[in-house]
């Protein structure tokens, strides 16, 4: 399951993401939440509909994960007018020697007051898990309709 945050829509408006030089980060949603996360979560870490707000739902810190996540490398925006869809990507985010088992994460702005949210993903299959492993969070190739964030 993937969704864009309802707030995204309205700050991309708004002007508050720049997809070429801000910085975006994953974060993981721990195994069996307290909260769920949807197109009304609005940040990573402001208020009772962030990740960290709440009940804290972020995967703890430690075992080859640091709170706050990753920072996502290899930005990928195009435009494609044949389809008429505006899209980005991202490369895959790989940690190291992790014992991690997590439901799901979120992508969101660190640049951006507030840390806004992007969007929420949760993992297909349930929650994913490694054990001193290498956990990875694969995103789909950069296409118009394949991208993991698209607009039309």
């Amino acid at each position: 399951l993937f969704l864009i945050m309802n707030t995204f829509k309205q700050e991309l408006l708004q002007g508050v993401h720049n997809f070429s030089s801000h910085t975006f980060k994953l974060a993981l949603i721990k195994e069996n939440p307290t909260d769920n996360y949807n197109a009304n979560t609005t940040s990573y870490d402001n208020g009772s509909t962030s990740l960290t707000g709440g009940n804290n739902d972020e995967h703890a810190n430690g075992n080859g994960y640091s709170t706050a996540g990753s920072t996502l490398a290899g930005t990928t925006l195009a435009l494609d007018t044949s389809n008429n869809v505006a899209h980005v990507t991202f490369n895959n985010v790989a940690l190291t020697s992790a014992t991690i088992d997590a439901d799901g994460c979120i992508i969101y702005n660190d640049s951006a007051t507030n840390n806004p949210a992007v969007c929420v993903i949760s993992f297909t299959g349930g929650t994913q898990s490694s054990d001193n492993g290498t956990f990875t969070v694969a995103f789909p190739s950069a296409g118009h309709n394949t991208s993991i964030i698209r607009i039309s």
